[in-house]
Protein backbone atom coordinates (compact mmCIF):
# COMPACT_ATOMS: atom_id res chain seq x y z
CA UNK A 1 0.00 0.00 0.00
CA UNK A 2 1.43 3.36 -0.93
CA UNK A 3 2.17 5.76 1.87
CA UNK A 4 3.59 3.12 4.21
CA UNK A 5 7.26 3.31 5.13
CA UNK A 6 9.59 0.72 3.59
CA UNK A 7 10.32 -0.57 7.09
CA UNK A 8 6.63 -1.23 7.83
CA UNK A 9 6.09 -4.46 9.78
CA UNK A 10 2.45 -5.62 9.40
CA UNK A 11 2.79 -7.84 12.47
CA UNK A 12 3.74 -4.86 14.67
CA UNK A 13 2.22 -1.70 13.24
CA UNK A 14 3.11 1.44 15.15
CA UNK A 15 0.02 3.47 14.43
CA UNK A 16 -3.11 1.55 13.48
CA UNK A 17 -5.16 4.73 13.43
CA UNK A 18 -3.10 6.17 10.54
CA UNK A 19 -3.40 2.91 8.61
CA UNK A 20 -7.17 2.81 9.19
CA UNK A 21 -7.45 6.39 7.93
CA UNK A 22 -5.56 5.47 4.75
CA UNK A 23 -7.93 2.53 4.16
CA UNK A 24 -10.93 4.80 4.80
CA UNK A 25 -9.64 7.39 2.32
CA UNK A 26 -9.19 4.67 -0.32
CA UNK A 27 -12.71 3.33 0.33
CA UNK A 28 -14.24 6.80 -0.01
CA UNK A 29 -12.29 7.44 -3.23
CA UNK A 30 -13.55 4.15 -4.68
CA UNK A 31 -17.11 5.03 -3.61
CA UNK A 32 -16.90 8.39 -5.39
CA UNK A 33 -15.48 6.85 -8.53
CA UNK A 34 -18.20 4.20 -8.66
CA UNK A 35 -20.96 6.77 -8.11
CA UNK A 36 -19.56 8.91 -10.93
CA UNK A 37 -19.62 5.89 -13.23
CA UNK A 38 -23.24 5.14 -12.29
CA UNK A 39 -24.15 8.75 -13.09
CA UNK A 40 -22.43 8.63 -16.48
CA UNK A 41 -23.11 5.12 -17.80
CA UNK A 42 -26.30 3.05 -17.67
CA UNK A 43 -25.56 0.50 -14.96
CA UNK A 44 -26.50 -2.48 -17.11
CA UNK A 45 -23.68 -1.52 -19.52
CA UNK A 46 -21.10 -0.95 -16.80
CA UNK A 47 -18.16 -3.35 -16.60
CA UNK A 48 -16.42 -3.40 -13.21
CA UNK A 49 -13.69 -6.01 -13.83
CA UNK A 50 -12.55 -8.39 -16.54
CA UNK A 51 -14.08 -11.16 -14.40
CA UNK A 52 -17.62 -9.75 -14.08
CA UNK A 53 -19.36 -12.77 -15.59
CA UNK A 54 -17.46 -15.20 -13.39
CA UNK A 55 -17.95 -13.08 -10.24
CA UNK A 56 -21.69 -12.98 -10.87
CA UNK A 57 -21.98 -16.63 -11.86
CA UNK A 58 -20.15 -17.81 -8.73
CA UNK A 59 -22.27 -15.45 -6.61
CA UNK A 60 -25.49 -16.97 -7.99
CA UNK A 61 -24.09 -20.44 -7.37
CA UNK A 62 -22.92 -19.92 -3.79
CA UNK A 63 -25.58 -17.44 -2.64
CA UNK A 64 -28.81 -18.57 -4.32
CA UNK A 65 -30.89 -16.92 -1.60
CA UNK A 66 -30.13 -13.47 -3.01
CA UNK A 67 -32.99 -12.29 -5.17
CA UNK A 68 -34.14 -8.87 -6.37
CA UNK A 69 -35.61 -7.98 -2.98
CA UNK A 70 -32.69 -9.09 -0.79
CA UNK A 71 -30.08 -7.51 -3.07
CA UNK A 72 -32.06 -4.24 -3.19
CA UNK A 73 -31.98 -3.74 0.57
CA UNK A 74 -29.11 -5.54 2.24
CA UNK A 75 -29.52 -7.02 5.69
CA UNK A 76 -26.24 -6.08 7.36
CA UNK A 77 -26.66 -8.54 10.23
CA UNK A 78 -27.31 -11.40 7.82
CA UNK A 79 -24.45 -10.29 5.54
CA UNK A 80 -22.00 -10.24 8.45
CA UNK A 81 -23.24 -13.25 10.41
CA UNK A 82 -20.72 -15.92 11.33
CA UNK A 83 -22.23 -18.35 8.80
CA UNK A 84 -22.29 -15.73 6.07
CA UNK A 85 -18.67 -14.70 6.70
CA UNK A 86 -17.60 -18.33 6.31
CA UNK A 87 -19.48 -18.63 3.02
CA UNK A 88 -17.98 -15.37 1.76
CA UNK A 89 -14.48 -16.61 2.63
CA UNK A 90 -15.09 -19.62 0.36
CA UNK A 91 -16.38 -17.31 -2.37
CA UNK A 92 -13.40 -14.97 -2.08
CA UNK A 93 -10.91 -17.82 -2.57
CA UNK A 94 -12.09 -18.06 -6.18
CA UNK A 95 -10.74 -14.60 -6.97
CA UNK A 96 -7.88 -13.83 -4.58
CA UNK A 97 -5.12 -14.40 -7.14
CA UNK A 98 -6.90 -12.69 -10.01
CA UNK A 99 -8.98 -9.71 -8.91
CA UNK A 100 -6.90 -6.70 -7.91
CA UNK A 101 -7.56 -5.39 -4.39
CA UNK A 102 -10.14 -8.18 -3.88
CA UNK A 103 -9.94 -7.84 -0.09
CA UNK A 104 -9.70 -4.05 0.24
CA UNK A 105 -12.40 -2.44 2.32
CA UNK A 106 -15.14 -0.87 0.24
CA UNK A 107 -18.46 0.81 0.89
CA UNK A 108 -21.68 -0.61 -0.50
CA UNK A 109 -25.12 0.96 -0.17
CA UNK A 110 -27.61 -0.88 2.06
CA UNK A 111 -30.58 0.38 0.03
CA UNK A 112 -29.97 0.50 -3.72
CA UNK A 113 -32.72 3.12 -4.18
CA UNK A 114 -30.78 5.70 -2.15
CA UNK A 115 -27.49 7.52 -2.57
CA UNK A 116 -24.42 6.86 -0.44
CA UNK A 117 -24.73 8.32 3.04
CA UNK A 118 -23.44 7.47 6.49
CA UNK A 119 -26.70 5.67 7.28
CA UNK A 120 -26.84 3.88 3.93
CA UNK A 121 -23.42 2.23 3.77
CA UNK A 122 -21.94 -1.07 4.84
CA UNK A 123 -18.21 -1.75 4.93
CA UNK A 124 -17.43 -4.89 2.88
CA UNK A 125 -14.45 -6.29 0.99
CA UNK A 126 -14.11 -5.36 -2.66
CA UNK A 127 -15.11 -8.76 -4.08
CA UNK A 128 -18.37 -8.63 -2.07
CA UNK A 129 -18.99 -5.16 -3.47
CA UNK A 130 -18.44 -6.45 -7.00
CA UNK A 131 -20.82 -9.39 -6.53
CA UNK A 132 -23.57 -7.24 -5.01
CA UNK A 133 -23.25 -4.35 -7.46
CA UNK A 134 -22.95 -6.59 -10.51
CA UNK A 135 -26.23 -8.27 -9.57
CA UNK A 136 -27.85 -4.91 -8.88
CA UNK A 137 -26.66 -3.61 -12.24
CA UNK A 138 -27.82 -6.69 -14.13
CA UNK A 139 -31.27 -6.36 -12.57
CA UNK A 140 -31.43 -2.67 -13.49
CA UNK A 141 -31.60 -1.57 -9.86
CA UNK A 142 -28.96 1.15 -10.34
CA UNK A 143 -30.42 2.53 -13.60
CA UNK A 144 -32.12 5.37 -11.72
CA UNK A 145 -28.76 6.95 -10.91
CA UNK A 146 -27.88 7.64 -14.57
CA UNK A 147 -31.42 8.80 -15.34
CA UNK A 148 -31.41 11.24 -12.41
Amino acid sequence: MSGLPASFDPENPDNLEDIEKQFAVKAVQQMGTYWSLLEAIPAQKLKLTQFDDEILSKFYELFPEYDKESISILDEEKLKSKESKERWREYIKNFEDRVEDFNFGTLVRKDVSKEYSEENTIFVVRIQFYAIELMRNKLGLNDWVCKK
